[in-house]
């Protein structure tokens, strides 16, 4: 039980740290372009501790399920001669009151200059990209951790165990019957511990040169040169057809139309191989952190039905869909099984944790570049539709349309932030009532 809660608290403070950086990416900039900030808030609802440092209160609040810093003049007078109304950059920011405090919110006389909405558009721009880019280069960090620093599991050449028969895809179990046809590698003197030296007098560096062979080569005998417990010998094995599942690069197996599994025919013997941690080169990090952001994204794009799917789960018997959407109570949960578990060794415990914190900056990065307020990507958008609209009007001679008035979407803002809302209460329920686990 202490081990679980030391999977959870690891997550906690990962998620605080990302989330106060995150927000230091907006403030920082902000500061050096003149905006004058008047609260750095982690969390939202009411203040749990607050302190002030020259124009800005910094301090936590009760519910830690976000962060916001609050800008003056985010938003543009609604006509000539009024005055501006601030937001914040946090998730539900245009949903909380304390954001919107006009004592803390009104332009000062003579400080018009400093209101958000007057910066130049791509100063806006770098600002509301400052959160997302910090966790960006978090999910980098953690994300080089993980891979350079422990590594990931990869097969390696050496037999883990060996198949008593062969199984198809098309069989629904995968115990041996009377009627299965008897592996090859069973009898062939094979044993579990023997590593794979070469293969027909090739010497095999990987997993994959010794499958490929053997997938080459049903009904063709082979030759095995292996060391184990008995030494360096070689043995003479002919791999057997069988049909196995199309998988793509990920593994997973390839369904058709019809939503059956493609199968394909190749050779087997029945041997599986150990896996063993390997450090990846630094080569290897940015290509992971793509393919992350691109996973994110595919979810992102199927929410709906991904949603649906996890509903089914929640309140029916429906199976919970490992990758699909997950709120920050299944991450934690998921964390404590990890650490709690007595299978996994501490170094793999580490690097799963390192891990996990990764793929949640890069959520986090992904996720706030969705081109809808209140999020970061809401408020680019409205800069650069704002720089279009200038520009456009500059080179065909007309008058200067004046800033963007994004308070018009506030109705939007208030949707989004509800179905945002509506989300987070429907994940973090199924994450309690049907969480997705790893063992």
């Amino acid at each position: 039980m202490l081990l679980y809660l030391v999977g959870i608290l690891v997550i906690a403070v990962g998620v605080a740290l990302s989330i106060g950086l995150h927000e230091v990416g907006h403030l920082v900039p902000a500061k050096l372009f003149g905006v004058r900030v008047t609260q750095y808030m982690i969390g939202f609802g009411r203040t749990v501790f607050a302190r002030r440092r020259g124009e800005t209160e910094y301090g936590f609040k009760l519910v830690p399920l976000g962060g916001y810093i609050s800008m003056v003049g985010m938003f543009p007078p609604a006509k000539t001669g009024g005055r501006a109304r601030t937001a914040s950059t946090g998730f539900f920011s245009s949903l909380v009151q304390d954001a919107r405090d006009s004592s803390q919110e009104q332009i000062h006389p003579g400080e018009e200059h400093r209101a958000f909405y007057r910066l130049a558009v791509w100063k806006r721009v770098v600002i509301m990209l400052g959160g997302p880019t910090m966790n960006l280069l978090l999910g980098i960090l953690f994300t080089g951790i993980a891979l350079m620093g422990f590594g990931v599991y990869q097969p390696t050449t050496t037999v883990a165990s060996i198949s008593k028969c062969i199984v198809p895809a098309t069989q629904t179990t995968t115990v041996c019957r009377s009627t299965d046809q008897a592996a090859p590698a069973a009898n062939s003197g094979l044993k579990p511990g023997d590593r794979i030296l070469a293969v027909n007098g090739a010497p095999v560096q990987s997993w994959t040169d010794v499958t490929g062979v053997i997938r080459k080569s049903a009904g063709k005998p082979i030759t095995l040169t292996v060391t184990g417990t008995d030494g360096r010998r070689t043995i003479a094995v002919t791999p057997a057809v069988n049909t196995v599942a199309v998988t793509d690069a990920n593994g997973v197996p390839v369904k058709n139309g019809a939503g059956a599994v493609e199968t394909q025919t190749v050779g087997f013997i029945g041997i599986s191989p150990t896996e063993q941690l390997t450090q990846q080169p630094a080569s290897a990090v940015l290509p992971a952190v793509w393919n992350n952001s691109v996973a994110v994204g595919n979810v992102i794009v199927h929410l709906p039905q991904r949603l649906v799917g996890v509903a089914q789960a929640a309140f029916g018997s429906g199976p919970r869909d490992p990758n699909g959407p997950i709120s920050v109570v299944g991450v934690g949960r998921v964390a404590g099984e990890i650490t709690s578990s007595t299978a996994v060794p501490l170094s793999s415990k580490v690097a799963s944790l390192v891990g996990i914190l990764g793929s949640l900056n890069i959520a986090l990065f992904v996720f706030n570049l969705i081109p809808l307020l209140p999020l970061d990507g809401g408020h680019i958008i409205g800069a650069l539709w704002e720089g279009i609209r200038r520009s456009a009007a500059k080179v065909l001679g007309k008058r200067d349309p004046g800033p963007v008035d994004t308070a018009k979407l506030m109705p939007l803002t208030f949707a989004v932030a509800i179905l945002l809302g509506g989300m987070s209460v429907l994940l973090i329920y199924a994450d309690i009532v049907r969480p997705v686990t790893l063992f």
